[in-house]
């Protein structure tokens, strides 16, 4: 399986998107047929052939369709469908970034959903070739990813920033290193100014979005270290839970696993769109 992924290199661009990432399983790869998402509070574009089948389930719904398609942010671990042989060139935007982008049909924020995506009408041109942009992603990641800027930039240009956005982006960065109760003082506004632009820009909650950061990081340090090496009461104390068995409540109740049968699928409950790369 080919994974990679790319920042970008745009100063424009890099404000709304995170990376570009590529991922792509042949018939000869015998990797897990149905690989997990964990919960996610970005936004992806996912870029792949007209006629390629996505399907995403998080029971009792499901998500599916053929060809491009936004994957929105999703509060459940997904089950993915990675039976067939597929390639997805992704861009993965900024938590809340979609909120200043002039895109016709997106006028506030949606989640739990993946949609299909019209290429040519979001890049405003007839002949938007994906199918050529994939296969220059499949042999040169960084050209493609020069290519990427430069389709993106008028889309980038046309943005509009008002005191949400902006409060939400100040938020961002301090979700990961102060309690949410500090968060109106230190940016001088109330508690409730705060939540209020925060849920309008990424339809999310503060505190659902600091958990899912904290899940990530939380996952990748253990997907770093054999089974044998984890001491989950360790992990508990380090991301901050009260005690091993709310760490195991918590595991349970965003991935559906507890840190045993964690620590035995691991590989299958990775990001890998623009992840932490799958075993």
């Amino acid at each position: 399986m080919q994974i990679w992924s790319q920042a970008p290199k745009n100063r424009t661009i890099a404000k709304y998107v995170a990376l570009y990432w590529l991922i792509e399983k042949t018939d000869e790869d015998d990797s897990n047929h149905f690989p997990k998402l964990n919960p996610e509070p970005a936004t992806h574009l996912i870029l792949c052939p007209p006629q390629q089948r996505y399907r995403y389930q998080t029971l009792p719904t499901e998500s599916k369709g053929k060809g491009c398609h936004w994957l929105y942010p999703q509060q459940q671990t997904l089950q993915l469908d990675h039976s067939e042989r597929f390639i997805y060139l992704g861009v993965k935007f900024h938590i809340g970034a979609l909120y200043s982008l002039n895109i016709e049909g997106y006028n506030h924020p949606t989640l739990n959903r993946a949609v299909n995506a019209d290429i040519d009408q979001l890049l405003e041109t007839e002949n938007s070739d994906v199918e050529q942009l994939i296969e220059l992603g499949r042999i040169e990641p960084c050209k493609c990813s020069d290519k990427l800027d430069e389709l993106l930039l008028p889309l980038f240009i046309k943005t509009s920033e008002d005191q949400h956005s902006e409060l939400t982006r100040k938020v961002l960065p301090l979700l990961d290193e102060y309690p949410i109760s500090e968060l109106g003082e230190r940016l001088f506004c109330s508690q409730r100014t705060l939540e209020r632009s925060f849920n309008r820009v990424t339809g999310l909650t503060m505190k659902q979005c600091q958990s899912m950061n904290k899940l990530e990081a939380m996952l990748e340090y253990l997907y770093q270290r054999e089974a044998a090496d984890i001491d989950w009461a360790e992990v508990a104390f380090k991301f901050g839970f009260s005690d091993q068995p709310h760490l195991i409540r918590h595991l349970k109740k965003q991935i559906g696993l507890t840190p045993t049968n964690y620590a035995e699928q691991r590989g299958l409950t990775i990001d890998i769109y623009g992840g932490v790369e799958s075993r």
